[in-house]
């Protein structure tokens, strides 16, 4: 996240009410509290938004607002917290008012806007009486809004619309608090609110339904492949923003639904038409690879840490294996967000919204999902079981051993992804198959990790100018990695 930006989350009770009602004394709500003097305020907003308000259908609005104690840009978008939104600011200070939208808060959208302008949707001006309410503490735990408001569409055919409406926001406050505060507003003659937000009232354009229908009892086998391409488009475009800001594992879950994605390409190729499904898959590819290159610096610096935790490491030897690492992570993080921005990653989010909502059906498209499914998995199984035979071919522990592990990950890779993407057909074979790749996956990808580990920490151990007491704890380093990459095979050869 840009450090001219910083997020809260917006706690929040939002009430259509009769302009002049008279709002209840709120101070019984909390044991010993009181209200504040009431404090009013002239609030002038624009709201941006595509020509077709893909933010506003999506739960997102972007404004430039004045007046009041927080003037300045404002990202708000959907939380997982009950009746909370998240909001991201910037004040006028970092982004002037006649500045253009920031891009820190464009970057944060550019999944959802693509190569779309935000443009101005509309203009809210609202009269804002605030109240503060304080516990026995005095301590601030909510704010009532009483709100007159003026919204005029800058849409084609849109108009001008008022009314009145109440909002109750926490501050310190608990959830108890806010269930306290519904019922004594409702009883005070507060209705639900009639819209999700000032915007969607103004505009009259409503989130979309996120809900996808269940596949019927009976789904084809281009049902199953829109259905399971959806979810993960869906997953990564969630996880867009949380990757740009490098929330945790939020670089990793953005490249498991690449991943993903681009293993229903090709795990049923003849279910949509490869002229169409094949460029998309090699674009996942190309994406995989970028967020990949994040996402292993990212696992390098964990490990590290996690190695010299138990140690006593010298100085120079701190800074070549976190230090150079936290440079190499901004490195990589500077080179994905650039990626993200860039008019292939945005088309390529078109494409997939092509595919599922204007699929081309291949030869295999209509036949039943169950069938088309566990042709693909067995399929995919039998590769697996292929490599693992081809294991015995080679001397333990030889070079050539080493890498035929490394492949049988891979397909264990490939076939456990291709057995969740069965999951909406709770069929039994294909979840055990999925189960055991999975655990193949898991104990090989342990291994993998300490040979790459080992491989850079010889790489470091190279620089003539470390210190003795560097080059020890790194071979001390090093024998760990070692047992516990030899750990991990023994366990797989164990279940394989």
């Amino acid at each position: 996240m840009s450090p001219a930006a910083h997020e809260s989350l917006e706690i929040e009770l939002k009430f259509d009410v009769d302009a002049g009602l008279v709002a209840p004394d709120l101070s019984g709500i909390v044991p010993d509290g009181r209200v504040g003097e009431p404090q009013t305020y002239l609030l002038e907003a624009t709201y941006f938004d595509t020509a077709d308000t893909l933010l506003a259908v999506n739960r997102t609005t972007l404004r430039r607002r004045s007046g009041g104690t927080d003037g300045g840009w404002h990202l708000k978008r959907p939380s997982t917290v009950k009746a909370a939104r998240r909001e991201l600011a910037v004040d006028f200070d970092e982004a002037p008012y006649d500045g253009g939208v920031p891009g820190a808060l464009r970057d944060q959208v550019a999944a959802i806007v693509r190569l779309g302008e935000l443009i101005p949707v509309a203009t809210i001006t609202t009269d804002r009486t605030v109240t503060a309410v304080y516990d026995a503490d005095d301590r601030e735990v909510a704010v009532f809004c009483e709100d007159l408001v003026s919204a005029e569409s800058l849409l084609p055919g849109g108009g001008v619309n008022r009314w009145a409406e109440w909002e109750f926001e926490l501050v310190e406050g608990d959830h108890a608090l806010l269930k306290r505060a519904k019922a004594l507003l409702k009883e005070a003659g507060a209705q639900k609110a009639s819209s999700t937000s000032k915007l969607a009232r103004a505009i009259g354009s409503q989130p979309a339904d996120v809900d996808r229908p269940a596949l019927g009892k009976k789904p084809t086998a281009l049902d199953l492949v829109v259905a399971d391409l959806a979810a993960h488009r869906d997953a990564l475009i969630a996880y867009d923003p949380l990757a740009r800001d490098d929330a945790p594992d939020a670089v990793h879950q953005m490249r498991v639904a690449a991943r993903k994605l681009r293993s229903i390409l090709t795990s049923y190729p003849r279910v949509l038409t490869p002229e169409v499904a094949g460029p998309v898959s090699d674009e996942l590819r190309l994406l995989g690879e970028v967020l990949g290159d994040a996402r292993d610096v990212e696992v390098q610096l964990e490990t590290n840490e996690l190695l010299l935790a138990r140690e006593t490491p010298p100085a120079d030897l701190v800074a070549a294996l976190v230090d150079g690492e936290r440079v190499r992570h901004e490195r990589a993080l500077r080179s994905m967000r650039f990626a993200l921005n860039t008019r292939r990653y945005l088309t390529l989010l078109d494409d997939l919204d092509g595919l599922i909502d204007a699929p081309t059906p291949g030869p295999d498209a209509d036949r039943p999902a169950r069938d088309v499914a566990a042709e693909a998995v067995s399929a995919s199984y039998k590769r697996l079981r292929k490599a693992q035979k081809a294991l015995g071919e080679h001397d333990v522990w030889s070079h050539d051993w080493v890498e035929q592990l490394h492949t049988i990950r891979k397909r264990a890779k490939a076939t456990r992804y291709t057995a969740e993407s069965t999951a909406a057909l709770r069929r039994a074979p294909f979840t055990e198959a999925g189960r055991y790749a999975k655990e193949i996956q898991t104990h090989l990808g342990v291994f993998n990790d300490t040979v790459v580990n080992r491989s850079r920490l010889a790489a470091v151990a190279e620089n003539s100018q470390l210190s003795d007491r560097a080059h020890f704890v790194l071979g001390r380093l090093d024998a760990r990695e070692e047992s516990r990459g030899r750990k991990a095979v023994k366990a797989y050869r164990r279940m394989a």
